[in-house]
Parts: C-alpha cells; sequence; structure tokens
C-alpha cells in the first residue's frame, strides 16, 4: 500500500492556512449541499398565458357588448400574464439559482407576488382585483366613447384570470368592439398587438410588474408591438424578444393615439 501519510504529503498542503482553507471549503460546500434544498420564502414566476380580449378565453368570449352596435374585428389585442407558484408554497435555493440565471424565469419575494399568504386568501384577493379591473376598464372605456353605462353594458369573462393587470387591454378591446379607430377600420391594424397595465375609471394605466416576461408571453403568441405603462420602460427593456416593439402608454387615450400613428405613419412613442 502506498504510504500517504502527512509526513510524504508536500509541505504546501500540510501548511495550517491550507488546512483551514480546506476545511472552510468543505464546511461552505456542505452549506450548499443543505441549502440547496431548504424552501426560502420567494416565488418563481414565468411568462404565463395570453388571452385575447377581442375573442374568446377558454372557450367563452372575453367582451360581450349589448346595447350598442358592435363591429367585427381583425387583429387581436393580447392581455399578458406571468405564471407563478401557488401562495404558501416555497422555492428551494437551487430552483431560485437556476431561475436567477434563465432569462425565462424570475424569483420575487412571495408578498410581492400574493400580498396575502393564506392561499384562500390570496385567491380572493386577485378575483377582486380582477373584478375591480373590470369594472373600472368598462368605465374608462365608455367614457372614452361618450357613451352611457346606463344604456350599454359590458360583460367580461377572463376565467381563472386574476389581478388588475389585464385593465389597458380590457379597455381597449371594448373600444375596438364598439369603435374601431374611428374611421371604419381597427384599432389593430390587423396586427397582434398585447400589453398590460392597470386602467383607473379615467383611464390612467398604471404599473403591474413582472413586465419582462409578459414581453415574452407575447412575442410566444405572435405579438408584434407591446404597450406598456410608460413608467415600466427600463423593466420592459430586459432581455426584449427580437422583432417586439415597445410603445410606453400613460394613458387610455394615448394607448388608442399610439396605435392610431402605428397605422397612419404618424409619430410613435418608445422606450
Amino acid at each position: 500500500m502506498r504510504d500517504v501519510s502527512p509526513a510524504k504529503l508536500p509541505t504546501a498542503l500540510t501548511a495550517p492556512k491550507t488546512r483551514a482553507l480546506a476545511l472552510c471549503t468543505a464546511l461552505v460546500l456542505a452549506l450548499f449541499g443543505v441549502t440547496a434544498f431548504v424552501p426560502l420564502p420567494f416565488t418563481l414566476t414565468q411568462p404565463g398565458v395570453t388571452a385575447d380580449t377581442l375573442g374568446s378565453y377558454n372557450g367563452v368570449p372575453v367582451i360581450t357588448v349589448t346595447g350598442t352596435p358592435v363591429r367585427t374585428t381583425a387583429g387581436k389585442l393580447l392581455a399578458t400574464t406571468i405564471s407563478a407558484t401557488n401562495a404558501g408554497e416555497k422555492i428551494s435555493f437551487r430552483t431560485a439559482l437556476r431561475a436567477w440565471i434563465r432569462e425565462d424565469e424570475a424569483v420575487l419575494p412571495t408578498e410581492a407576488v400574493y400580498p396575502q399568504s393564506n392561499p384562500g386568501k390570496a385567491e380572493q384577493e386577485t378575483a377582486q382585483q380582477m373584478a375591480e379591473s373590470q369594472d373600472s376598464a368598462t368605465t374608462a372605456a365608455l367614457s372614452y366613447l361618450h357613451l352611457s353605462p346606463s344604456q350599454v353594458t359590458v360583460k367580461i369573462d377572463l376565467g381563472d384570470i386574476g389581478g388588475p393587470s389585464a385593465g389597458q387591454m380590457l379597455s381597449l378591446g371594448i373600444i375596438d368592439k364598439i369603435a374601431g379607430n374611428g374611421r371604419g377600420g381597427d384599432l389593430t391594424g390587423g396586427r397582434v398587438v398585447a400589453g398590460t397595465g392597470t386602467i383607473d375609471d379615467q383611464g390612467v394605466i398604471g404599473a403591474v410588474g413582472g413586465v419582462a416576461l409578459k414581453t415574452r408571453a407575447a412575442a410566444r403568441d405572435g405579438a408584434t408591438v407591446f404597450l406598456v405603462p410608460a413608467s415600466e420602460c427600463s423593466d420592459a427593456q430586459v432581455d426584449t424578444p427580437q422583432g417586439l416593439r415597445l410603445i410606453p402608454v400613460a394613458t387610455l387615450a394615448s394607448a388608442v393615439a399610439a396605435l392610431d400613428a402605428l397605422e397612419t405613419g404618424g409619430s410613435v412613442p418608445s422606450c
């Protein structure tokens, strides 16, 4: 048997500093091995589904308008989403590290995604946010069109999609179904237009988060234009998919104007 006792090893390998370094390295590796599987209070997010507000989602029309003539539309207006691990579900350090490396995943503090840590309450809250978003989207769109909600009724059905981030695209969908571009054409110009953003009753578009993942969902589903809340331009520019044009918008009126300029060759804002 070969003698590998310390007396036969090079001095560099038996020096106190070397032994200490080796011990520290072993401890770090052991710690990493343990923490790789320890649950962390973070949520894994990925590009989610898109829903065409001019069409159907899960076989049900997203927007149904009664009380005024409705036009046949071309093109699409995609509301974008992110997919997230369930409220209350924690991820491992290994999963978080993988998401940090990948461009199509992101890790966020759970409270930033789910203000309510209880899964049941979190689901109720996102459903409530969606209901409020639908009401505001309808109010903003009818106000823009100078139509009375007492004569025009709008029903919105986005199935299991929750949260407030579809507001802008719902408002644009209502406008396109009723009035198009105001000249007999489509608000989309026949394009696949995607976007995100909350909306209030006055038509102000707000930030939503997760924009970099939503641009990937948009490009995946054929969009060439993405309407992004103006305050989130820098986030949207992170790894923007090739061929996807980012247009910043701050109000419903500016979103309509940007789409009109895109069709007529006018000046179109960009991030």
